[in-house]
């Protein structure tokens, strides 16, 4: 028997996941899929769907629907996190406190991404409890945002957890250059012919090397993409600078490289992101609740996530299997990029087998990058400590350490507002 459970299986992200679930039985062979939620409507409605979905397919396994953590993890060969601390209303407060003091408003990164942070990690490490009382040899794939610093707590919080961060964004980006390659040379390739060489931290990270069956075709890679900046009216990254980088950023970096810019978008607020999703997922419920329904509706790929379940399905296909392959995911390098520190918690190239995660070696970035990396690195850290213990004076010290944050005389303000905007998920800070 195979269990897999999904904490927050209420999500709009559920049905593409149970799709790939699907798609891959043949190799991943799971008995039971367990969505569990805090939302009983939204459980009912998104489990109702997966429920009649894999009906329909001739039931290749069972999809239980469950209020009870425990009763979800209990026995689970595996344990995907993702869900959302005080659901999308809580992700556009996060947008608009940015918004109020002139900072970036994002759900990852700056006080956004500080102020979910705090409300996620105190109930993450409770879920980490439950895995390792209740299953304790189950591997823990964490979606939830934002992902690489919630995987950092587990690792300081959760020794001996067999945990990984997991994110779209670089098997995406590896798909959108072979997109690219296969028009320029007429060919089709699939992204098992290709690996994409990076590094960094979840959200923050640099793409460097490309191969295609183990041809470097990193060159014509990087220029194909300069050329692209060069052409648009309205570039993401400007191109001068990226020629001397010599590497593609992560697509959140515009928010540390173009700060003034993002926050200029910003002020033509409303709708902010949340907004736009909270409309989708209204239509995307909608449907879900129609009891004729059983395939995925197209406007799923609008609330963003391309080759979400594609990823997670992979990863898991390749710890079952034993098959070594290569994945990008956030873990402990544990002195795998030599120089840095040892216990960091980074996004690289792991070999996934049977026995775990395991970092590849890989070459530390040029000081550059290093510097921004190392700044919001100790934001981590110390916004980790403040999420645990309700550390007013941690908090304020990791507001003014990030990149993003705001000028010294204004961080008390911020920061209250902060707490304030979210003091009914931050018991910590409100003893």
């Amino acid at each position: 028997m195979l269990k897999v459970a999904v904490i927050g299986g209420g999500s709009t992200y559920t049905p593409e996941l149970l799709n790939g679930f699907i798609e891959q039985f043949h190799y991943l062979p799971i008995s039971e899929l367990w969505l569990m939620d805090i939302d009983e409507t939204r459980l009912r409605i998104v489990g109702g769907f997966a429920q009649r979905r894999v009906a329909a397919l001739g039931s290749p396994f069972k999809v239980r629907l469950t209020l009870d953590r425990k009763e979800a993890i209990e026995g689970a060969n595996y344990v995907i996190t993702q869900f959302r601390v005080g659901q999308m209303a809580a992700r556009r407060e996060d947008e608009y406190l940015g918004k109020r003091h002139h900072l970036i408003g994002q759900e990852t990164s700056g006080v956004g991404g500080m102020a979910m942070a705090l409300r996620t990690i105190p109930v993450m490490l409770d879920i980490a409890k439950d895995i390792q009382f209740l299953a304790p040899n189950a591997l823990l794939l964490n979606f939830t945002n934002p992902s690489g610093l919630i995987t950092e707590a587990l690792n300081i919080y959760a020794p001996g957890l067999s945990a990984v961060g997991v994110c779209n964004s670089a098997f995406t980006t590896k798909m959108e250059i072979l997109t690219r390659l296969s028009q320029a040379h007429g060919e089709k390739y699939n992204d098992d012919q290709a690996e994409i060489l990076t590094l960094g931290l979840n959200h923050l990270s640099w793409y460097y090397g490309f191969k295609i069956d183990g041809n470097d075709v990193w060159p014509e890679v990087f220029n194909m993409y300069l050329d692209e900046l060069r052409r648009s009216e309205n570039p993401e990254f400007d191109p001068l600078a990226i020629s001397r980088l010599k590497m593609i950023p992560n697509s959140y970096l515009a928010y540390f490289y173009g700060e003034k810019r993002k926050i200029a978008e910003q002020n033509q607020w409303p709708p902010s992101r949340a907004e736009q999703v909270m409309l989708l997922e209204k239509e995307l419920m909608d449907s879900y609740q129609d009891p004729t329904q059983i395939n995925l509706p197209e406007s799923l790929m609008k609330r963003g996530g391309a080759y979400y379940s594609t990823v997670a399905t992979k990863i898991l296909s390749a710890h079952y299997n034993n098959l070594g392959e290569t994945h990008i995911v956030n873990v402990n390098h544990n002195g795998a990029i030599r120089g840095w520190e040892q216990d960091w918690v980074l996004e690289l190239p792991c070999r996934v087998d049977r026995s775990g995660i395991h970092p590849i070696p890989t070459e530390p970035l040029p000081l550059f990058n290093y510097i921004l990396l190392e700044q919001v690195k100790r934001y981590e850290l110390v916004t980790i400590e403040a999420a645990v213990h309700g550390d007013y004076q941690a908090a304020l010290r990791g507001l003014m350490t990030h990149p993003l944050g705001p000028v010294d005389e204004k961080a008390e303000e911020v920061l209250n507002d902060l707490l304030e905007t979210n003091r009914a998920y931050l018991p910590n800070f409100f003893r």
